[in-house]
């Protein structure tokens, strides 16, 4: 049954505000922009049709307050809420209260987020329906239970938080002597980040890739993919820079790994944008599950410009009802696509966010280039924040000609009065092992940076404007 989408509440900040208005504009939906006191005067906030503050800058005093955006979407004639990614994008109490409030959430179901949020559900889920998940231990309550599954999996392991991911919570273990220490420390970050601090342990892949399925699902069973996205140039389990296709992933590789995410979600009866994300044991070429989000990534325009589909558009399109605007044998790729997350940062400082005023702001234009920002100069990046300011997204007929064309649109992209990621991701760009292929999920710790921080110190620092 269709429903009616004619104004939304847009409960997020940044580049993804921006982006989200601008699909709703391209639909004839009105915005609103719900945005904090440090967002008044941001891109967002002056693009959407009206803005409403929804309280002071820290987001546990505004983005993160369900009944508070409900209000704003009621209060404001809204009769849709798009969470974006972050914030509460994951949490099912938004759409719960939504479903309340009578307002269409912009995105799969309560119980579905619920279930995949929950590791070692989803875990269990997948591995039922014949699809490997990594060798690993069902919830370990204490220190004396991890020691045991440890035993059993075979180090070196990963412990991981049961409620969250993004890297809180996880830490690698090598040795048996270090999981006591490790086991404790894991428990108590998940439970900071997560409320919630059950950790399970799996066995730990050192060369390994992350590979990424885009799928999409509609209210009438049918569930499509987009291809595979490769995520595995991450520091700290944050992801960095992406690309698609995967360079690591062959034909039949991609079949098998594209099967398993659409089997996946439609076991869910999975509604809107998801993402199931494997990890793929490069030594072995085994994949394995990781987990599924259950929202729009950040790196999702990697996708759009090798299929040329609005992933955005057709989260809308879903949420009033409608089908799924294509067939899978529709879904074609062309060319490569490569994504560089440019952050507020000093890579030569641990990667310390810079917030500050930007005075200057110029980025790059042409053919096959797409800048997903919502700066400007005279824009102040805010402490409170993610350090994200922009995607550098560019194209080429293939790997080679995408990753020339990034080094010289990162040559381009000028931006002073806060230090950013660009003189990084050019090194990155430079780099043979990247330029090859021949990377992992710990390359950029375990290589890159020893290099890159080795070069720049013998620099004058001037690259850092």
């Amino acid at each position: 049954m269709n429903r009616t989408v004619s104004k939304v509440l847009v409960a997020n900040r940044g580049e993804i505000a921006l982006r989200i208005i601008r699909a709703c504009r391209d639909l004839g939906i009105a915005t609103v922009a719900a945005v904090s006191e440090a967002d008044r005067d941001s891109l967002p906030a002056r693009e959407a049709d009206r803005a409403i503050c929804i309280g002071p800058a820290r987001p546990s005093r505004s983005y993160l307050r369900v009944d508070t955006i409900v209000t704003a979407a009621l209060g404001t004639g809204c009769d849709a809420v798009h969470p974006g990614y972050g914030f509460l994008a994951e949490q099912p109490e938004l759409p719960e209260t939504c479903e309340t409030h009578g307002l269409v959430f912009i995105g799969p179901q309560a119980d579905t987020i619920r279930r995949m949020g929950d590791k070692l559900h989803a875990r269990k889920l997948v591995r039922d329906i014949g699809i490997p998940v990594i060798p690993g231990s069902e919830l370990v309550r204490d220190y004396r239970a991890a020691q045991r599954a440890a035993g059993r999996v075979g180090y070196p392991v990963l412990l991981k938080a049961a409620a969250g991911g993004g890297g809180k919570g996880m830490k690698i273990v090598r040795r048996r002597e270090d999981l006591k220490a490790s086991f404790y420390e894991a428990s108590a970050e998940a439970l900071a980040a997560f409320g919630d601090g059950r950790v399970y342990i799996e066995h730990y892949i050192p060369d390994a890739r992350h590979i990424e399925v885009q799928v999409l699902g509609d209210r009438f069973g049918k569930v499509v993919h987009l291809f595979e996205r490769d995520c595995s140039v991450q520091r700290r389990y944050q992801k960095m820079i992406e690309e698609a296709p995967s360079p690591a992933v062959t034909e039949e590789l991609r079949e098998r790994m594209c099967r398993a995410a659409v089997l996946i979600a439609g076991k869910m009866n999975y509604l809107g944008a998801g993402t199931v994300e494997f990890i793929f044991d490069q030594q072995e070429q085994n994949f394995y599950f990781l987990e599924m989000n259950t929202r729009i990534q950040v790196e999702h325009p990697v996708t759009e410009m090798i299929t040329g589909i609005d992933l955005v558009r057709e989260q809308i399109r879903i949420a009033a009802g409608l089908p799924v605007g294509f067939q899978q044998n529709e879904v074609k790729r062309s060319g490569h696509a490569v994504e560089c997350r440019i952050n507020a940062e000093l890579p030569d400082d641990d990667f310390m966010p810079s917030p500050g005023i930007i005075t200057r702001w110029e980025p790059p234009e042409g053919d096959g280039i797409r800048v997903d920002s919502h700066c400007y100069a005279g824009y102040e990046v805010p402490p409170y924040y993610d350090s994200l300011l922009a995607k550098l997204i560019v194209t080429g007929e293939d790997r080679d000609a995408a990753i020339q064309h990034m080094h010289r649109a990162l040559s381009r992209f000028v931006v002073s009065g806060v230090h950013t990621t660009i003189p990084f991701h050019r090194f990155v760009m430079e780099r043979d092992d990247y330029r090859s292929g021949r990377f992992n999920t710990s390359w950029i710790e375990d290589t890159v940076l020893d290099h890159y921080n080795r070069r720049w110190r013998e620099a004058t620092g001037t690259e850092f404007v």
